[in-house]
């Protein structure tokens, strides 16, 4: 099949959707299938050559995180190019209820046209505030993709209407047999991936829970990547502890799978507002058992807590006593291991893809996609 693929997110910098898009396209690609990616990117060289420049965004706060948006005439310009250039099979719009390329791509595009939908937010201002100006686009769709039991239940509850769930995928041929980065895999480590100055992702949590896990297991380190500004992070830590924290701010996507094999242990604080958990199936995929707070969509994947420990959102005593647990528990971390890579194998971009050309194939028809005539004034 020919697909476009519009990313609203940019390309260049971390974020699940960007991620979800670009492990859906190789994947597809490797399938046999003529795959197209729009998106916006800051720097065009960072863009494989299945990936076409929609333009630069700009950062908006959205969801309790920063989204990086765009909208306007040279986007729409080059999205309506991109539309032309390609006779799409049928285009699979992410997340199109943001003011960014996939919205543009929806508002343009007539055909066979699918949508995922990634977010889980019950108060979606965007949503309730935009609902009548988004419905004309959104009606267009044939099919609605969730990837969360609380990412359709976000898009019932502003939107009135359903979707099918397929959940992310993971690339877990990136993740097995990982090795541990230079100077871990002797020492208890807890290990923790992601923005460290974005509330949501829960650090201050971890941070909080540090000094009773020390207590516990007196030789523990704390391993901590991911975007932000680290010496505002090392300022908060008790200088009695600064040797055992190991903060090392961004790392290449290439290095993720050795983070999380540098850890006994796999935490995940987060505090809510998330749609999935794609970061503990990394984790489950290289081997690490989880500890993760107890929020619905952890839950789901870590199989009600039989995949993974689960601790109280925001309850650093009880964060502790789990870490310290499972550190000190060897056969019980072996037995969430291999639980873990029993999940994992149901989330394989392999088997996920296949789901989502199910989709393509029961929407797509004669007609490719076509660019949508002007309206009449």
């Amino acid at each position: 099949m020919r697909i476009g693929l519009a990313c609203p997110y940019t390309w260049d910098v971390p974020g699940g959707v960007q991620a979800h898009v670009r492990d859906l396209a190789e994947t597809l690609l490797d399938a046999g299938h003529e795959v197209s990616v729009i998106t916006p990117v800051d720097d065009e060289s960072t863009l494989p050559a299945y990936a076409v420049d929609a333009g630069r965004a700009v950062p908006v706060p959205y969801n309790g995180s920063v989204a990086r948006l765009l909208m306007g005439p040279v986007s729409a310009a080059r999205v309506r190019r991109w539309l032309r250039e390609h006779d799409f099979d049928v285009l699979h719009a992410h997340e199109p209820t943001a003011p960014s390329v996939s919205l543009l791509a929806c508002m343009l595009a007539d055909g066979p046209l699918v949508a995922t939908f990634h977010t889980a937010n019950p108060r979606s201002r965007i949503l309730t505030a935009g609902h009548r100006a988004l419905r004309p686009s959104l009606e267009k769709l044939r099919a609605r993709i969730a990837v969360s039991e609380a990412a359709r239940r976000t898009l019932v509850e502003h939107l009135g209407t359903g979707a099918i769930l397929i959940p992310n995928g993971v690339a877990v041929r990136a993740f097995e047999g990982a090795r541990p980065l230079p100077g871990y895999g002797t020492a208890p480590t807890v290990a923790f991936l992601g923005r460290i100055d974005e509330p949501r992702k829960g650090l201050d949590v971890l941070m909080a829970a540090f000094p009773r896990l020390v207590e516990k297991v007196p030789d523990v380190r704390l391993l901590v990547a991911g975007p932000g500004d680290t010496e505002a992070v090392r300022s908060r830590i008790d200088p009695a502890l600064l040797g055992r924290v190991d903060l090392v701010g961004l790392v290449p996507e290439a290095d993720k799978a050795a983070v999380f094999a540098s850890g006994s242990v796999y935490c995940a604080p987060n505090t809510g507002q998330e749609s999935f958990g794609i970061v503990l199936l990394e984790a489950m995929a290289a081997g690490t058992p989880v500890v993760a707070s107890d929020i619905d969509a952890f839950r789901r994947v870590l199989d009600n807590g039989r995949a993974g420990r689960l601790f109280g959102v925001g309850e650093p005593a009880e964060l502790a006593a789990n870490l310290a647990e499972l550190i000190e528990d060897p056969a019980e971390r072996a037995r969430l291991a291999e639980r873990g890579r029993a999940v994992v194998a149901r989330y394989d971009w392999r088997v996920i893809a296949q789901s989502i050309v199910g989709v393509y194939e029961m929407v797509s028809g004669d007609r490719p996609v076509s660019v949508a005539a002007p309206e009449e004034s």
